[in-house]
């Protein structure tokens, strides 16, 4: 008898059970669930602006400035209102340009806001406006 059984080993199979794991994955997503926190959308879709003073890379922009008493100038000259659109569609001939608005801390927002709706409508696609970085709290 002792010699039958040397050349037969005894093999038990394995057998791993998935239920436990399966239960604890369960609770952990219905946890998630209850806890999270869900922000109604308000239907509107906003394009936030990007206030973060970066530099922009394009040698190709065309530059307006608006002075603290609310001049205007491109390339050094003064121009008036009415006149960008014309202006910067002079300048972006040929090419297809970004357009960078420098606006003083205290220029009137009135004026920016139509420099800003002139460059729209000249046909430039990226209007952007410069600002600076924020040095703290």
């Amino acid at each position: 008898m002792i010699g039958k059984n040397i050349g037969r080993s005894r093999f038990e199979a394995t057998h791993i059970d998935m239920v436990p794991m399966v239960d604890c994955v369960m609770v952990l997503v219905i946890f998630l669930m209850i806890s999270s926190a869900f922000i109604n959308d308000p239907g509107v879709e906003v394009q936030k602006p990007d206030v973060s003073g970066s530099l922009s890379g394009d040698q190709n922009a065309l530059l307006i400035a608006i002075t603290a008493d609310n001049r205007i100038y491109f390339d050094g000259q003064e121009i008036r209102t009415d006149q960008v659109a014309a202006v910067v569609k002079q300048a972006a001939i040929g090419r297809f340009p970004s357009l960078i608005i420098r606006g003083d801390r205290s220029s009137n927002l009135g004026v920016f806001a139509a420099v800003y709706s002139e460059a729209k409508r000249s046909g430039i696609q990226h209007v952007e406006f410069a600002t600076t970085r924020a040095d703290g709290p």
